[in-house]
C-alpha cells in the first residue's frame, strides 16, 4: 500500500514538473525523462507483485514515529513534493521544507495513540464523500478520518476515536489488525493466553483480561480490593475442612475462577471444588487459569461428577482437581447438595439464596458476600426496601446495621426451607458485607432462629437504640428522655434485623489458626479484632497454637477441633447430640447467652462534648472497664466502642474524663505571660503556686458540686454523681412559668 502511494505521488509529481516545463517553454532532461520512466516501471512492477487485496496491510497514516512518516516522501531530493495523506485538490505540491511543516503540524501533532501506533489524521479518499448542503454527493467534499489500527474503520473525530478504541478494549481486542511495518505480512494474533495479564495471590496464578475492572462491561470480573474476602471465605472453608473431609464446595460466581483455584491448590484433598458461571469467556478462562496452575479439570457439562482421569490433564502430575461447569448458580444449588456454598454475584445475593439453602447438607456452611453498598448502608432506601424487607435510615452504626439486615434476610430464606442457621461471622467493609452462617436443620432451629428477627427502636435525636419487644410502646423502649423534651417524633422503627449474635468465638480462633497456618499476614489483624469483639473485651493475648483451642459448642454441636482430635471419640466428629447430652449443652447456650456480644457500638467522636478535649480511646477503654462495663473496640468503626453501657453512661465516662480546651489555652497562655515578664530566678516559684492556685479551684469546685447534688439527689450512684451540674444548670437557666 505504501508503494502504491509512492509510486502515485511519484507520478503526479512527474506530471506536475512535465506541466510546469511546458508551460515555461523547457523540455524536460534527460535525467528526469529516467526517473519518471524508473518510477512508472516500479509502479508497474510491484501493480503485478502485489495481490489485489492489502488488507494485510496497514493504513500509510499508521506510524510509530515522525520518522516513518517523512520517509513517505523523499524531503532530501530537490523540486516539488505532494503530500502523501492529502489529495492534490487540498495541498498543492510544494518545497521540502515547507511539507515538513506540513506533515508535522497538520497531520502528526494531532495523533491518536495506541499500544505504541500512532494514527495520524488522513485527507484521503477513503471515505464517501460528504453530501452538500442540497443533497447533492458528487460535489461534496471530503472529510478528515482516522484509520483504527484494530479495526480498519475510518472515524471522522478524534473523540470518537478514543472511544472506539476504548470499546475494543472493554471487548477485550486490544490485538492490532495489522503487522507493524508496511512490508511485514499480517501474523495470526497470540493467543489469548499469553495477551492477558497475569497476577498472583496466595500463590495461584490467574489471567486477567485488560478490562477485568469494569464489571458492566467485562465477565471475567476481578476486584483486587475483595482480596481481605477472599481469604475471610478461604479460612472459613479451612476450618469446615478440619470437621469432615473430603467437602464438597461450591463457588457459584467463578469470574477468573481464583477463589475455587485457591481453595484446591491449598486444600488439596480435603476439597473437592466445583466452579461454575453462566458466561462461556468466563469458563474457557477458568480452564486456562487451570492449566496455568498445574490444576486438572473434570467434566463440567454433565451434572454428575466425573471421573478423575479428564481429558483436561496437562502435562505432569496436577497437583488437585477441579470441576468447571457452565451452569446458573440456581440451577446447580437445586440439581446436587453440597457442604459449602460461597455467593459472590455481582450486587445483591437475595436471588439465590432459596436455591443455596435447598440442597445444602446439615451442619454445611453458607457465605454470602453483598457488594450493593448503596442499598446496605441506607442510600437508596428504596432499593433496601425491595431487595431486604427492611426500614433503615443513616446511623453512626450503619455497617452493622447493614450486616444484621443481611444476616436477617438469610434467616428468612432458610426459614422458608425448615432450616436455621447460627451466625459464624459477619464483617461489614468498605466494599462488601461478608455473613458466614452455618445451616441447622429442623423445624425447631427454623423457629429459633425466626425469634431472633425484631424490629429496631432508634432515636433521630441522640441515636440511642434498643431492640423492641412484643406489646411495649414505641417512646417507652427507648431509655433516652427525647421524646418527652423534644417536640414531635423522635424515634423510627428499622428492620426487621437479626438481633442475636454476629461471632462465634471458637470458630473465630479456629480461622486465625488457619490464617498463620497458610501465611495470611493480611487478614490476621482483623481477625484479632473480632475475635475480641465478640468476647467483647480488650484482651490482646492470642495465642494460635493448638493449646488455645478447645472444644467448641456451637447450637448443641460439638466441633472437633485442633487439640482435641487426638483424644475425641466418634461422639465428637461434629454430628449432633441427642437426648440428654443435647439438653444439656442446650441449657449451657441459654446460661451463656448473657456472655454474648452487645449488640451495635457507640462512636466516641459522634458524642464527643463540644469544647472538651476527649481522651485516648484506649484510655476511654480503661475508663469503662474501671466502672465496671464490658469493652472492646470494633472493626465496623475505628472510633466505635462496643459496649453493654446505655448512652446516658457511655457519654457520663465521657464527660468525667474529658478536659476542658480553654484551661489548657489559659495554662498556655500563662506561662507564655511568666516567662517573658518573671526573672530567670523566680520563674519556677511562680508556676508553682499558678499551678497550686489551679488545683484549690478545682477542688472548691468539686465540693460545691458534691453539695448541689446531695441536696438535690441525695439517693443517686457516685458514679453518675459528676454529670448532675450539667442537669442542674439546664433546669436552673429555664424560667418558671
Amino acid at each position: 500500500m505504501a508503494e502504491l502511494k509512492e509510486a502515485d505521488a511519484a507520478q503526479l509529481h512527474q506530471e506536475d514538473v512535465d506541466i510546469k516545463r511546458a508551460e515555461g517553454g523547457d523540455a524536460p532532461s534527460a535525467g528526469d525523462q529516467a526517473a519518471g520512466q524508473a518510477a512508472k516501471d516500479e509502479a508497474a512492477a510491484d501493480n503485478d507483485a502485489k495481490p489485489s487485496t492489502t488488507t494485510t496491510e496497514r493504513h500509510i497514516s499508521i506510524q510509530t514515529k515522525l520518522e516513518g512518516l517523512e520517509m513517505l516522501v523523499d524531503l532530501n531530493g530537490a523540486g516539488r513534493k505532494s503530500c502523501p495523506l492529502c489529495p492534490e485538490e487540498k495541498f498543492k505540491a510544494c518545497y521540502s521544507h515547507k511539507l515538513r511543516r506540513h506533515l508535522q503540524n497538520l497531520h502528526w501533532k494531532v495523533y491518536v495513540e495506541f499500544e505504541g501506533q500512532r494514527m495520524c489524521i488522513c485527507h484521503l479518499p477513503c471515505r464517501n464523500l460528504k453530501p452538500s448542503l442540497s443533497g447533492d454527493q458528487a460535489s461534496g467534499r471530503h472529510v478528515a478520518h482516522y484509520h483504527c489500527v484494530v479495526c480498519s474503520v475510518t472515524i471522522a473525530r478524534k473523540t470518537d476515536m478514543i472511544s472506539h478504541l476504548k470499546r475494543h478494549v472493554n471487548k477485550g481486542e486490544t490485538e492490532a489488525s495489522y503487522s507493524g511495518s508496511s512490508d511485514v505480512p499480517f501474523e495470526e494474533p497470540a493467543p489469548s493466553g499469553q495477551a492477558y495479564e497475569i497476577m498472583k495471590e496466595l500463590g495461584t496464578n490467574v489471567q486477567l483480561l485488560p478490562n477485568h475492572t469494569t464489571p458492566q462491561k467485562s465477565d471475567t470480573y476481578f476486584n483486587r480490593k475483595m482480596k481481605t474476602n477472599r481469604q475471610l471465605v478461604f479460612c472459613s472453608l479451612a476450618v469446615l475442612a478440619e470437621e469432615r473431609s473430603p467437602l464438597e464446595c461450591l463457588d457459584a460466581f467463578g469470574a477468573t475462577g481464583i477463589m475455587g483455584l485457591q481453595w484446591a491448590k491449598h486444600l488439596r484433598n480435603a476439597v473437592k471444588v466445583t466452579i461454575t458461571d453462566i458466561s462461556d469467556v468466563c469458563v474457557k478462562m477458568i480452564k486456562e487459569n487451570c492449566e496455568l496452575n498445574h490444576i486438572r479439570v473434570d467434566g463440567g457439562s454433565r451434572v454428575p461428577r466425573g471421573c478423575d482421569g479428564g481429558s483436561g490433564e496437562v502435562e505432569g502430575v496436577p497437583i488437585a482437581a477441579v470441576e468447571v461447569a457452565k451452569m446458573d448458580a440456581n440451577v446447580i444449588m437445586h440439581l446436587r447438595p453440597f457442604d459449602y456454598i460461597h455467593l459472590d454475584p455481582f450486587g445483591t445475593a437475595v436471588n439465590y439464596l432459596d436455591a443455596a439453602f435447598r440442597n445444602v447438607r446439615n451442619l454445611g456452611i453458607i457465605s454470602v458476600t453483598s457488594t450493593d453498598t448503596g442499598s446496605l448502608y441506607a442510600k437508596s432506601p428504596n432499593v433496601t426496601l425491595r431487595h431486604y424487607g427492611c426500614h433503615i435510615v443513616r446511623t453512626e452504626y450503619y455497617k452493622e446495621l447493614a450486616a444484621r439486615m443481611v444476616v436477617a434476610t438469610v434467616a428468612r430464606a432458610a426459614a422458608r426451607c425448615n432450616k436455621g442457621i447460627e451466625v459464624l461471622l459477619a464483617v461489614a467493609l468498605e466494599h462488601f458485607v461478608l455473613v458466614v452462617v452455618r445451616v441447622l436443620r429442623g423445624p425447631t432451629q427454623a423457629d429459633e432462629s425466626a425469634k431472633k428477627l425484631r424490629k429496631l427502636v432508634h432515636c433521630q435525636w441522640c441515636e440511642e437504640r434498643v431492640f423492641l419487644k412484643q406489646g411495649n410502646m414505641v417512646d417507652d423502649t427507648l431509655p433516652c428522655n427525647c421524646h418527652g423534651s423534644l417536640p414531635g417524633k423522635t424515634a423510627v422503627q428499622l428492620g426487621p434485623l437479626w438481633c442475636g449474635p454476629l461471632f462465634n468465638t471458637g470458630f473465630l480462633r479456629r480461622m486465625l489458626s488457619a490464617a498463620v497456618q497458610h501465611s495470611m499476614d493480611d487478614i490476621q489483624p482483623l481477625v484479632k479484632t473480632l475475635i475480641c469483639e465478640s468476647e467483647c473485651t480488650t484482651l490482646k493475648s492470642l495465642v494460635h497454637g493448638p493449646s488455645a483451642l478447645t472444644n467448641q459448642v456451637e447450637c448443641g454441636v460439638v466441633i472437633k477441633t485442633l487439640q482435641s482430635g487426638e483424644e475425641s471419640g466418634p461422639d465428637q466428629s461434629g454430628k449432633r447430640k441427642t437426648g440428654e447430652e443435647s439438653g444439656n449443652v442446650v441449657k449451657k447456650l441459654k446460661s451463656d447467652a448473657s456472655l454474648e456480644h452487645p449488640p451495635f457500638y457507640y462512636s466516641i467522636h459522634r458524642h464527643s462534648i463540644r469544647g472538651m478535649n476527649m481522651p485516648k480511646l484506649n484510655k476511654f477503654l480503661q475508663y469503662l472497664t474501671e466502672a465496671g462495663f464490658r469493652v472492646s473496640r470494633t472493626h465496623f468503626d475505628p472510633t466505635g466502642v462496643r459496649t453493654d453501657a446505655t448512652l446516658e453512661q457511655f457519654k457520663s465516662v465521657l464527660t468525667k474524663y474529658s478536659v476542658p480546651t480553654y484551661t489548657n489555652a489559659t495554662a498556655t497562655q500563662t506561662s507564655v505571660s511568666t516567662e517573658k515578664t518573671a526573672p530567670s530566678g523566680i520563674k519556677s516559684e511562680l508556676a508553682f503556686l499558678a499551678e497550686r492556685q489551679r488545683m484549690t479551684e478545682e477542688e472548691e469546685e468539686e465540693e460545691e458540686e458534691e453539695e448541689g447534688v446531695s441536696l438535690l439527689s441525695p439517693s443517686l450512684p457516685p458514679s453518675l454523681l459528676h454529670c448532675c451540674p450539667l442537669q442542674i444548670d439546664v433546669t436552673a437557666s429555664v424560667p418558671e412559668d
